[in-house]
């Protein structure tokens, strides 16, 4: 690793080195690395990643990393190749959208391994991707991805070594219990050059002002974000929606400036397309839903307004936060907000008070509670009856402790003395798991 590190056009933190630390000794070990990587939006996972195939390309094995979208996934390909390319290691790109006559190239490339790193999106976990020899799988944005699309990919090789990434700040406590299976490391801080996001939170009748210092901003040549909460307008919620905010800002409000809009609901090709088109420069006010949360690398783009932030989790205002800033121009982020409560307050002052991903992660989880974290409850997050996730960890990390022991002293669990236990983890989850 030491002869790329020492190639960077710029110094790794202290907080790469030690996490690349964890990595070197978890690849040079018999046993298989199962690592979770979580690191601030901007702290430098993306070169961890790079640096961390390098390895396992010159230690003669195939790397695959996999991305939520086809547009992170070629910006992927960008990072990895400008590092990588002098090194004679050879990337290759494979989405949905590949030609078949292409994806017939790769594919026969890839089984003779003549690919060292294949990138793409769930794509690769076809059956007719076949690697040579997979020594290393990294899954980027891991609540994308389900354990067993992990398991998939990890089945076309030889029990490769796994690195699962996240820019979602997880409180550490909380990521003990979703990730027990993994190692935690963290990049805790960011590269000395970032410059802080400086953050407002504001009341709706301050629309104009804002309104007035994003036309400032993209007359001096920089983009701008706009999220809102819902995707169309809904009489039972009082709140903006984008194809609303988008028609009154293309026709009034902005209507000097190239304004698009893109959604959940949109085709993924469609999403690609206005993406790139903003990566590109060809738009100047980009009008979304929480779909822009993950990944684009986008340095352009200077200042994100969120419409209705009451109505988003505190984390995912970071993360959303986290796509300006990516430049060397000073960025800002404008929450918008309505109603007073004492905890609407709380929560928007945490925002403007730090820009720490992981202090806002646990005030947020403080707040809300677990349930309610990722804004769904569909990450298979435990509501617990009786345990408050926040103030009864000890308890929780003892009982995980314990589960472990038991797990590798009876992994089948046909001891007599946890023959109770059995049935109740086949009353309560059937099938759906292996023991």
């Amino acid at each position: 690793m030491s002869d790329v590190i020492n190639d960077l056009p710029f110094r790794l933190t202290k907080a790469q080195l030690r996490v690349l630390e964890d990595i070197d000794n978890n690849m040079e070990s018999s046993k298989t690395m199962n690592r979770l990587l979580q690191g601030d939006v901007g702290s430098g996972k993306t070169i961890v990643a790079i640096i961390s195939a390098y390895k396992a390309v010159k230690s003669g094995y195939q790397v695959a990393i996999m991305a939520p979208t086809a547009i992170l996934a070629s910006q992927h390909l960008e990072s990895f190749t400008e590092v990588l390319d002098k090194y004679g290691i050879k990337c290759e790109l494979l989405t949905s959208s590949v030609s078949k006559k292409n994806k017939d190239e790769i594919l026969g490339k890839l089984q003779a391994g003549e690919i060292d790193i294949l990138i793409g999106t769930h794509a690769i976990l076809e059956d007719n991707v076949i690697f040579k020899n997979l020594g290393l799988v990294v899954t980027d944005e891991q609540h994308r991805f389900g354990v067993r699309q992990r398991s998939k990919i990890s089945a076309k090789g030889n029990n490769p070594d796994v690195l699962v990434m996240t820019a979602t700040p997880i409180p550490r406590t909380l990521a003990l219990i979703l990730y027990g299976d993994l190692d935690i490391s963290v990049i805790d801080e960011l590269p000395p050059n970032r410059k802080k996001i400086e953050t407002y939170a504001v009341r709706e009748n301050m629309t104009e002002r804002v309104n007035n210092f994003v036309k400032k901003l993209i007359m001096e040549g920089r983009q701008a974000y706009i999220v809102c909460p819902l995707v169309e307008e809904n009489e039972d919620i009082d709140a903006n929606s984008v194809q609303e905010l988008a028609e009154d800002y293309k026709n009034n409000v902005f209507k000097d400036f190239r304004v698009e809009y893109i959604h959940g609901k949109m085709r993924p090709k469609e999403k690609d397309e206005i993406m790139q088109k903003f990566k590109d420069g060809e738009i100047d006010i980009l009008i979304s839903t929480t779909v822009i949360e993950v990944g684009v690398n986008v340095p352009n783009a200077s200042i994100m307004i969120v419409e209705n932030s009451e109505r988003f989790g505190l984390a995912q205002l970071h993360q959303l936060r986290g796509r300006v800033g990516r430049g060397n121009y000073q960025s800002y982020c404008i929450l918008k907000y309505n109603g007073g409560s004492q905890v609407v307050r709380e929560r928007m002052k945490i925002m403007q008070d730090t820009n720490n991903g992981f202090i806002i992660a646990e005030k947020d989880l403080e707040l809300r509670g677990s349930g309610e974290f990722f804004g769904t409850r569909q990450h298979g997050i435990p509501e617990f009856k009786i345990a408050n996730l926040f103030e009864d960890m000890p308890v929780l990390q003892t009982v995980q402790a314990l589960a472990i022991k038991i797990i590798s002293e009876d992994p089948e669990l046909i001891k007599e003395k946890n023959r109770e236990l059995k049935k109740v983890v086949d009353k309560k989850f059937g099938n759906r798991i292996e023991i």
